[in-house]
Order: C-alpha cells, then sequence, then structure tokens
C-alpha cells in the first residue's frame, strides 16, 4: 500500500501461510515464517522460513520447494514451474513455523547478532511428532550460513505428552529471547549468565 492506504498490490505471491514476518537486519529484507500444506504424508512439503522479494513466486498452491509440482495439481500451471523461487532455509514438514524474529539484543554471544530465530508450534497430524521448538537460524551478512540448529527444546515428553508449543518471539531490552507458549500459556524468558 502506499502511506495513505491507497494502491494495494503484491509484493510476493505463492505463500501458503506466512505465519510470522520479521525484517532482517542488515539487508532490510522481509522475511517469512511458512506453514506448508498438508495431506502429501509425514514428510512432504518442507515447512520454510525465506527471504521474500518483490516479485517472487514461491509456488503456492500448485509447487512447493522451489518448483516440486504438488500432486494435486498435476500439470495445471505447468507455465509457472521454471518462476518459482526456492525458499531460503527448508524446515521438517509439519514442523508449523510461526514467530521469527531477528537478533539485535546484548545479552547473547556476538555470534548470534543477526542471527533469525523461529518458533515450531509442532505436528498436529503427522504419525511422529515434531517442531515444538525454537530453532536458530545462523546468518552471515544477511543471508543463511547453513541448516538451522535446535536452540530451545524439551516441550515433548514422550509420545502424546506435549507441555509447550512455542508462537511468538520477541527481543526484550535486556537482550533476553521471549517465547510465547499458548499450550503452557505462558512466556519463556532465554537469558544468558554474564
Amino acid at each position: 500500500f502506499d502511506p495513505d492506504g491507497q494502491n494495494l498490490r503484491p509484493f510476493a505471491t505463492g505463500l501458503r501461510n506466512c505465519a510470522g514476518l520479521a525484517i532482517e537486519p542488515v539487508t532490510g529484507q522481509p522475511w517469512c515464517a511458512v506453514n506448508e500444506r498438508d495431506t502429501l504424508g509425514d514428510d512432504l512439503p518442507p515447512d520454510f522460513a525465506t527471504s521474500l522479494r518483490q516479485g517472487a513466486f514461491y509456488g503456492w498452491p500448485w509447487f512447493y520447494a522451489g518448483g516440486i509440482e504438488d500432486p494435486h495439481f498435476h500439470a495445471a500451471r505447468a507455465d509457472l514451474a521454471g518462476s518459482v523461487q526456492l525458499p531460503d532455509v527448508l524446515i521438517q514438514p509439519h514442523s508449523a513455523p510461526l514467530g521469527i524474529v531477528f537478533y539485535d539484543g546484548p545479552m547473547f554471544p556476538p555470534d548470534y547478532h543477526g542471527d533469525g530465530f523461529v518458533a515450531l508450534h509442532g505436528s498436529w497430524n503427522r504419525a511422529r511428532r515434531t517442531g515444538y521448538k525454537v530453532v536458530r537460524l545462523p546468518m552471515q551478512q544477511g543471508r543463511p550460513s547453513g541448516t538451522y540448529q535446535d536452540f530451545m527444546t524439551g516441550f515433548v515428553l514422550g509420545e502424546g505428552r506435549v507441555f509447550g508449543r512455542p508462537v511468538g518471539l520477541a527481543i526484550a531490552a535486556d537482550g533476553a529471547l521471549l517465547v510465547s507458549d499458548d499450550a503452557g500459556g505462558i512466556i519463556w524468558r532465554v537469558s544468558r549468565k554474564p
């Protein structure tokens, strides 16, 4: 939109569920945490976190993971196959990423500065549970520098026994990471001893 609310226009398209949105501080690019589609089994398709490029198409509903065709839409939009943007960070299917934030606080070690954190709410329709944690996206100069890493875990006590489901993330003024948990009904404060 323009600042006055006029002239609505798409920025990026083909995103099924951009549940979390944050601005990466080095590049100024918006980033999105995306819950992908269901009904393709336990191991497809991957969820993801990605920078959003103006004019980019991310595949929904015809493709996923950078141009893999969804079999429910066989050949429906073959003309779009070559234009699907590959997401920056693929996440285990059905992890249900929700919140995303980039670390700019003074508390964590210097190598955390600028890194992303993503809250994985957890699977509800997978034979074996996944998600239920917060992961770290190591970044270098505004770009992911590898795969995601587990950061905050331990919410699953056993099959059927979950006591926490991370949702939203924020950085407190002192640099602690705040994690809302809608299963426990609390906010976790993750800090580092000096």
